[in-house]
């Protein structure tokens, strides 16, 4: 871990959707003390409109966020990296810590079926946060 605050990195393939409310919950539920960030391999135009509604539901605005491609530098600076489902295209860093977070891609889903998407990552997220011996910040 850095000196200072953790660095998160979230990875999905078209940071739209699961990386971006995994990013949404930790800066909400960490404030400053985390540095997150979110990327994807393959990133799409805009987040999925749909988890920027289940997202509102929860009280977290997402919108301003913008899918990025994921670089080497990112990865690199990150203390954590967090993957969802972007298999090799993940860059691999020794010393690096990372966890495969097997969630289902809310893209063509109904906010119904990406309400219980939404759920988990908050679960996972305030796990890595007692993890990383964070104190929740809301």
């Amino acid at each position: 871990m850095s000196d200072s605050k953790p660095v998160v990195l979230f990875v999905c393939v078209h940071n739209a959707g699961r990386s971006q409310m995994a990013a949404g919950w930790l800066r909400h539920l960490a404030g400053d003390a985390v540095e997150v960030r979110s990327a994807g391999s393959a990133p799409a135009d805009q987040i999925n409109p749909v988890a920027v509604e289940a997202m509102a539901e929860a009280g977290i605005d997402i919108t301003g966020n913008i899918p990025n491609l994921l670089e080497y530098d990112d990865a690199y600076a990150a203390d954590v990296i967090v993957t969802m489902g972007c298999g090799d295209a993940c860059p691999v860093f020794p010393g690096k810590r990372y966890e495969e977070w097997v969630l289902e891609d809310p893209a063509g889903k109904d906010v119904a079926a990406v309400r219980p998407v939404r759920d988990d990552i908050e679960r996972r997220v305030l796990q890595l946060l007692e993890e990383l011996e964070v104190p929740v910040a809301v």
